[in-house]
This record gives structure tokens, sequence and C-alpha cells, in this order.
């Protein structure tokens, strides 16, 4: 047991992760915490509009759609530790903004769109200078391990924080909510300052005259060549964008077909949660790059369970659900995450990432607003079923067509019946 937990956690023991992940750690809880009280907010200033929860999310990523090629291009031009540091920074001034306007009782809807908006433009930077930043954190060698291990921290913070924050609201109001997500921004600062630079693994940077030649183009050139990029990749646009909604359908699932309060909300996203940690952590022991077969069969597996936590008629069974549901969809994305991180070339990697972030996280302002409506003129169950029927047969096309390149035949044999004979016994 002491020899598997070690491998689990190994990436731990190095000191800069051990200050990244715990850093991200608090500062993740407070963000699902402001995710949970600002959903509440919306449809308490809109009258629980869907469609404002889905204005929202496309506020909140659509900085992601604009800027993260560009993001992508700085981190593979400068210091990452830098701009993490410089983005942390802006989310945090911004946080402490918005929990003064809550909790003053200022705050109407268009502040609440607007800070999503700003804090996007914070998230477009951060994002994918975090994700290429791990591997400066640990090493080539045990890149897939601190890859899982960050995921199992999203999703550690995802069952805490909407936990807390359901809590919290009941009893405080999302004020406070608001504050506390504020001061939690403040450990990832503290903890980048405190890193050894000296101990990390880098590339050396390109020199100043060289630095123009690392253009967005080429990073997107360089994945165009590439049939296994792309296919995570295209797969995830997709998914992505149809079915990882779950912070806006979720809500008002849980408002408006169920009409339950602000905890039982929280148990639903803790519910995804818990399934999601435990899909992290299954893939915490993967030492190589993920085959395709791993990533597409994860797809279709997140894809069916979306699909029937849509179709569910029970409070109680769309919890249980749930919880298979954040396996596969967190061993989907980490499959994916780690098959495009691990075939990449290290000079790329920076705007290789960004454009992933930008299929993970830039198709919400596309997707996010048609599912509000959807939600909000069908129904909320069937904005997630419809999701995930549309995810379901992206995934199966993406498998036949690995299956016809691969140059697997597929071969169906009908058998026929079983036939009995009566065989009279010979007297001797």
């Amino acid at each position: 047991m002491r020899t598997k937990l070690s491998t689990t956690f190994q990436s731990l023991q190095i000191r800069n992760y051990r200050l990244f992940a715990s850093g991200q750690l608090i500062k993740l809880i407070g963000v699902w915490m402001m995710f949970i009280a600002q959903d509440w907010l919306v449809l308490e200033l809109s009258a629980d509009s869907a469609t404002a929860l889905g204005i929202v999310t496309a506020c909140q990523f659509t900085p992601v759609l604009l800027l993260t090629l560009f993001a992508g291009r700085l981190a593979d031009r400068y210091d990452k530790r830098l701009l993490l540091f410089v983005a942390n920074a802006f989310w945090s001034v911004l946080a402490v903004g918005m929990s003064v306007l809550v909790i003053t009782g200022l705050v109407q809807l268009w502040h609440v769109f607007l800070f999503a908006g700003l804090l996007g433009i914070a998230n477009a930077v951060e994002t994918p200078v975090r994700q290429s930043f791990v591997s400066e954190l640990v090493g080539t060698p045990l890149l897939p391990n601190a890859l899982a291990l960050s995921a199992a921290t999203f999703n550690s913070a995802r069952i805490i924080g909407p936990a807390i924050a359901g809590l919290a609201i009941a009893a405080f109001d999302v004020g406070p909510v608001f504050l506390v997500s504020a001061l939690s921004s403040l450990a990832p600062l503290a903890n980048v300052v405190r890193m050894n630079p000296a101990e990390l693994h880098r590339e050396p940077l390109p020199a100043k005259g060289d630095r123009a030649a690392a253009k967005v183009a080429d990073g997107l050139r360089y994945v165009a060549r590439r049939p296994d990029l792309l296919l995570p990749m295209a797969l995830m646009s997709v998914i992505g964008m149809s079915l990882f909604n779950f912070q806006l359908t979720l809500a008002a699932l849980a408002k408006t077909v169920f009409d339950t309060g602000a905890a039982s909300f929280g148990l639903f996203s803790t519910a995804l949660a818990v399934g999601s940690l435990a899909g992290a952590l299954a893939g915490s022991g993967r030492r190589s790059r993920p085959t395709v077969w791993v990533v597409l069969g994860a797809a279709i597996a997140c894809s069916v369970f979306g699909t029937l936590v849509g179709l569910a008629p029970a409070y109680w069974l769309v919890v249980a659900l749930l919880l298979p549901t954040g396996f596969f969809v967190v061993f989907f994305a980490q499959a994916s995450n780690q098959r495009v991180q691990l075939g990449t070339d290290a000079a790329f990697r920076g705007r290789v990432m960004s454009l992933w972030v930008l299929v993970f996280l830039g198709t919400n302002p596309i997707g996010a607003p048609v599912i509000g409506w959807i939600a909000e003129t069908f129904g909320a169950g069937a904005s997630i079923w419809l999701g995930g029927l549309l995810s379901l047969t992206v995934a199966v096309v993406a498998l036949a067509w690995q299956l016809r390149r691969s140059g697997a035949r597929i071969r169906l044999r009908v058998l026929p019946l079983p036939r009995f004979y009566v065989v009279p016994s010979t007297e001797v």
C-alpha cells in the first residue's frame, strides 16, 4: 500500500510542485465557491433565467476564445512563473472588487456579466501558462503523474468548494462566499514567489531577437500536421461545447426541475466532483502517453452517462448518475490532455496547450447561450441529454475514423442456431 501511495503522489516529493499544487488547491476551492455563488446570484437577479446563466458563462469564456492563443505565444517566449504571478494578481484584484459590490448590496446583473468577462481575461492568460508550466516543475518523466495530480487537485476543490458554498449561501447569503473566494486567490501568489527558480526543468528561453519567431501560426501548423493531436482536440471541442456545461445545466436542473435550494444544488456539483476526483486518481499511475483507444473509450463512456443524467426522472437518480459521469468526464479530459502534452515538442508546448485550452474552454461562449436557451425552452434535462447524444455521435464517428485509419477491420459473423440431435442408444 505504501508503494502504491508513493507512486500515486510521487510528484509531491518535489518542493516546487508542492507549492504549486497547494496554492492551486486553496485558490480553486474559493473559485468553485465563487462559481456556485455567482450562478445563484444570477438566478436571483434574473428571476431564474437559464438564458442569463448562459450569458454569464459566455462572458466568462469569450476571452479564452479570443486571447488564449496569444497567451500560449507568451508562454513560449517569456518566464512562465512571472506570467502566472501577474495573471493571478489580476484575478485577486477583480475578486476583491466583486466581493465588495455583493456585500454592500450594490451589485446588479450587468456587474456580474462584466466581472465574468474580466475574470475570463485573467483565465485566458493563466490557464495555458499554468498547463505548460507543470512540465517545468517536475520534468518529462513525472509529467503524467503531475498532470493527474493537478486534475485531482482541481476536482478535490470541486468537491469541497460547492459543498461549502451551498451551506454558506443558505446560512449567510452570497456576499461572504465572494469574500472568502477573494482571500483564497492570494495563496498561489505567495507560493509562486516562494518557488526556487534554480530547481525548474526549463528549456532555454528564446533570445530576445528570436522571440518574434515564436508565432501562433507556427503552432497551428504544427498541430495540423499531427493527426494524433488533432483527434483529442476535435473530440474535446465538440464534447466540451455540448456536454461540459454542468456549471450552467446543473444549476438550472436543481432550481427549475427539482425545485431545490442552494444546498441541494451544491450536492449535484459535489457528486459530479467526487466522481471526477476518482477519475483523476485513476490516471495518476500512468507513466506513458495514453493510447488513442483510451481517449476514445472514455469519450464514449462520458457521453453515455451524460445522456442518462439528462433523462433521469428523479433527484436521487441524478445524484447517482453524476458519480460515473464525473469519473469518465475527467478520465477523458485527463487522458486527452496527457496525450497532447506528451506528444508535443517542448518548443511548441505553450502554443499547443493554448490551442488545447481554446478547444477545452473557448467553445463555451458558443455552446453556453445555446444550452441556456434549450434549458429555458425545452427544460434543463433536455439541454443535458441533447448534448450527450451529440457528444456520443461524434465519439462514435471518431472511433470509426480511427479504426479505418489504423487499418483495423471489423467483421460481424452471425452464427446459426445450435442444432440438437437425438441419437438412439445401442443395445449391447
